[in-house]
């Protein structure tokens, strides 16, 4: 009898842990995940659009420090939340939700905005100078130098409409450059460890004028990663969910909407 309780207490165990901890019937959330030079603000736009369709939102605030530190810290975010969940990531971005799925349970799909979705071994560095186009490195300012070597980058304020927001006004432009959150320079040239887009299924949008991330780049990126639909918009920046939120959220709101 004593053998018998002890097996019916480790296959009660045993099943709670297969278990999801979450409602999978539930209407997802969606978990928006910005990327350097930018902040969660970077969403207003779209966060509006989804509430309004009635999606609950998280706009969680990117670390910038490191692919898997930063990777860890959206994981525990999305393990808090009981329901399924749109993982949604803007430019690096993309590179700490590919890390952060890959060990969680309850991330349906994938949105790439304008974003990295690298390969293990890969970093945002390398991919971004894989096809001409891109124009970083030119507008950033003098690095502030941090403890160990490590720098955090931003973007000249002077350039950043340019380069950052072409198709964004003047005057917002000017207040997402004097609230950019830095990245540091290790972030970017971090490898990705693991890529969820291999089992997990994902979307891409991006604009055709962006000059962080050369549209080939991006298109080279949705196609490995077989996107179930790439959005490509005419003359976007690199900033698309801020110039164009109603064409972010759609896609957003297909990715929640599939089966």
């Amino acid at each position: 009898m004593r053998n018998f309780l002890k097996i019916a207490l480790v296959a009660s165990a045993l099943a709670a842990m297969a278990s999801p901890s979450f409602s999978a019937d539930a209407k997802p959330t969606v978990v928006l995940v910005h990327g350097a030079f930018a902040d969660a603000s970077s969403w207003n736009g779209v966060i509006e659009k989804l509430e309004k369709d009635g999606y609950s939102v998280v706009a969680a605030a990117n670390p910038l420090r490191g692919v898997k530190s930063d990777g860890d810290y959206i994981r525990r975010v999305v393990a808090g939340i009981k329901t399924p969940v749109v993982l949604v990531g803007h430019s690096y971005g993309g590179s700490v939700i590919t890390e952060a799925a890959s060990s969680s349970t309850n991330v349906k799909s994938l949105v790439y905005v304008a974003a990295f979705a690298p390969d293990s071994g890969e970093t945002a560095a390398a991919l971004s100078g894989k096809f001409p186009g891109g124009t970083l490195a030119t507008a950033l300012a003098e690095p502030v130098a941090l403890d160990g070597g490590v720098k955090d980058l931003y973007i000249d304020q002077a350039k950043f409409h340019d380069q950052f927001a072409a198709d964004v006004p003047e005057d917002e432009a000017k207040l997402m450059a004097a609230t950019q959150r830095p990245i540091t320079d290790a972030a970017l040239n971090e490898a990705s460890d693991k890529a969820a887009w291999k089992t997990i299924p994902a979307y891409f949008v991006y604009g055709d004028a962006d000059k962080n991330i050369p549209a080939k780049a991006l298109q080279w990126m949705a196609d490995r990663a077989h996107s179930k639909d790439t959005v490509v918009v005419s003359g976007a920046s690199h900033v698309v969910m801020v110039s164009h939120p109603d064409k972010v959220a759609k896609l957003i709101e297909e990715a929640a909407s599939s089966k």
